[in-house]
């Protein structure tokens, strides 16, 4: 496999939420001698199952899965982390022979793995902490617009209820006067160990918004319920990073008598679709990313034995993309 290659070859199947990436990542690890890294900032937590659509165990026993089920919900974790981690798990399976396969949506994770991330003394403790405390006081949503009006970019990637990222960027700012964005731009992700093939998944937006909204419903059937108060029974309060993550945070207002059950349903759905047209927006801006519809497996399989037989020309593979564009 890829023996005329230096780099190890990966296959990044990305997208935005509920489209269908973890179906298109299965079929394609068991026909290639694949498995599958998770590139979900959410499927790292352990007992957090049903509100980060993980792979079932079913799925899990069909192919093996890795960075899944890594860390509790309290523990620190970030890209840098994650980088080292999943790299180092693509070399070992390369060593045995095995394709890796980094499935996810989580935009800036496949861009640690792909490009690694720059060094740098950027952070106060300090004004980590004054950041922090004015969070509390004065709600993430203030500082989130600060963030917007700072580094809109980084705002533009980043949920408003994330007050760990929302944080950072402004430590960055406060302490330098430059965005975060800024210094990944002039990082320029040089570091570049691997030969990839990133396949997009993505449909038409209608059609994805009625998907999202009948997965929460499938959540909540599920029993999304009793995790969340499980979770809490356990001592994971609110306060966490991973909690305050969609699905969690709503679940938990309604636990806690703040949110009506029909607004905690609406919001939640309403904010996955956002999640999702954030998720697109990042992976648009990706030249490297080859779009096509996941139900066109043949095509995607295709794509693959022409990546892994080093086939010189990317309009081969461009070929067989749909012809007509995605709706916006």
């Amino acid at each position: 496999m890829n023996s005329t290659n230096k780099k190890t070859s990966v296959i990044i199947i990305c997208g935005p939420t509920g489209v269908g990436k973890t179906s298109v990542g299965l079929e394609l690890a068991k026909q290639w001698n694949g498995e599958i890294i998770s590139a979900d900032s959410m499927q790292i937590y352990r007992f957090m199952n049903i509100g980060t659509a993980k792979p079932t165990p079913a799925e899990q026993a069909e192919v093996a899965h890795h960075m899944i089920d890594i860390i509790n919900p309290d523990e620190p974790f970030d890209a840098k982390r994650y980088s080292h981690m999943a790299r180092e798990k693509i070399h070992g399976l390369h060593a045995q022979g095995i394709l890796p396969f980094v499935v996810g949506g989580t935009g800036f994770y496949i861009k640690a793995i792909e490009y690694g991330l720059f060094d740098s003394e950027l952070s106060d403790p300090d004004i980590r902490l004054h950041l922090k405390k004015e969070a509390e006081e004065r709600g993430t949503a203030f500082l989130y617009e600060r963030l917007s009006q700072c580094d809109p970019d980084t705002a533009g990637i980043v949920h408003p209820n994330d007050t760990y990222r929302i944080v950072r960027a402004l430590e960055v700012y406060e302490r330098t006067g430059k965005g975060i964005s800024t210094y990944r731009r002039e990082h320029a992700f040089a570091d570049h160990p691997f030969r990839v093939l990133k396949i997009g998944c993505k449909i038409n937006r209608e059609i994805l918004y009625e998907r999202i909204n009948e997965r929460v419903d499938g959540m909540l059937e599920k029993g999304f319920v009793d995790e969340v108060r499980a979770l809490l029974q356990r001592g994971y309060g609110s306060d966490l990073k991973s909690m305050q993550s969609i699905g969690y945070s709503h679940i938990t207002d309604f636990i806690k008598g703040q949110t009506p059950w029909e607004e905690a349903v609406r919001t939640m759905k309403r904010d996955t679709r956002r999640y999702a047209k954030r998720q697109l927006t990042w992976f648009n801006a990706d030249s490297s990313v080859k779009w096509i519809e996941p139900e066109q497996i043949t095509d995607i399989h295709k794509m693959v034995e022409l990546f892994l037989n080093n086939a010189p020309d990317a309009g081969v593979m461009n070929s067989l993309l749909p012809e007509t564009p995605f709706a916006k």
